[in-house]
């Protein structure tokens, strides 16, 4: 359970159900020596994990800036994540705990997508909007509400997604 939470505060794990809500993680979830890459796609990289005897697929990135350093915060984490038939669900992990009922809001050229909040994590409302928006070449950027201090924004490349995101969804097609 240890490495189960090591891993979510890392961001290479997302407890996302089909609706991109927080589920609780298996107690009998892998260690990191289960998580296997599938590969490096610029600021990209696809793995896998094994969930209560499920694979996982996941791309992430990390953030590139931020516009102002807080202390004490941990990796800002980009992730997309398919299980079986649960697709594109996407997640920030911001690397703070947000405020009860805080939102996120994502933009990708003129595109602006809003996040929900819970604990550290930012989740997409529509996930499907969400990839189509993260094929565009460019950057992402996520205007973070922080507790009891100003919004923080952090930039994300969108360099080799696509690849990755083919690459995950290769190995964890729709079921």
């Amino acid at each position: 359970m240890r490495t189960t939470l090591l891993l979510l505060a890392i961001g290479l794990v997302q407890p996302i159900a089909a609706s991109a809500a927080p589920t609780k993680t298996p107690a009998s979830a892998p260690d990191s020596a289960v998580r296997k890459s599938i590969g490096t796609f610029d600021d990209w990289q696809a793995a896998t994990n094994v969930e209560a005897g499920q694979t996982v697929c996941y791309a992430f990135t990390r953030g590139k800036s931020a516009s102002r350093k807080l202390p004490g915060r941990g990796d800002v984490v980009l992730t997309v994540t398919q299980r079986g038939a649960a697709r594109d669900a996407v997640a920030l992990n911001a690397g703070f705990a947000y405020a009860a009922n805080a939102a996120v809001v994502v933009q990708i050229d003129k595109l602006t997508l809003d996040f929900y909040t819970a604990q550290r994590y930012a989740f997409s409302r529509d996930g499907a909007a969400m990839v189509a928006a993260l094929q565009k070449p460019g950057t992402m950027t996520a205007k973070s509400p922080v507790p009891k201090a100003a919004d923080v924004v952090d930039s994300f490349s969108l360099k080799g997604f696509k690849p990755a995101y083919d690459a995950i969804n290769k190995v964890c097609p729709l079921k």
